[in-house]
């Protein structure tokens, strides 16, 4: 049997910055306290090279993307019961500035209040990385 295609929603944001500025200071997992309060409220690189994350979700490990030239910042979150949840991120070019555009997933047996809280959060996260960078405070 295949699986259903889980229904998403592409919550973007317009930064007026250069998406080299953008893509280097999303990418690097070190600033993600200071953006993704949805993801992460402290992040450290363990010995083997992973990401371990005190989220809202509580501890999660977060494998990302290699960096690239092509914008793409997708992460995978794997939580304490093992589920892996994969987010798709891109950050691409937008005259002078940047659109990043972060796909947000409705999982099986997530209540449609959950997956409004999961858009709401991802949206917060976006409007602060926009504040941050169009401010220069990053």
């Amino acid at each position: 049997m295949t699986a259903m295609t889980a229904y998403s929603e592409h919550i973007g944001v317009t930064i007026e910055r250069p998406v080299e500025v953008v893509y280097a200071f999303a990418a690097d997992p070190s600033n993600l306290p200071r953006w993704a309060a949805g993801l992460s409220a402290a992040i450290a690189e363990d010995s083997d090279g992973r990401w371990i994350a005190d989220s809202p979700m509580g501890k999660v490990v977060v494998e990302f993307a290699p960096r690239n030239a092509y914008g793409v910042l997708d992460h995978i979150v794997t939580l304490e019961s093992g589920e892996r949840v994969d987010n798709p991120v891109r950050v691409v070019a937008n005259d002078g500035g940047s659109d990043v555009v972060f796909t947000v997933r409705k999982h099986s047996g997530m209540s449609h209040d959950d997956f409004a809280r999961d858009v709401a959060a991802v949206r917060a996260d976006l409007e602060k990385l926009k504040q941050l960078l169009e401010d220069g405070i990053a």
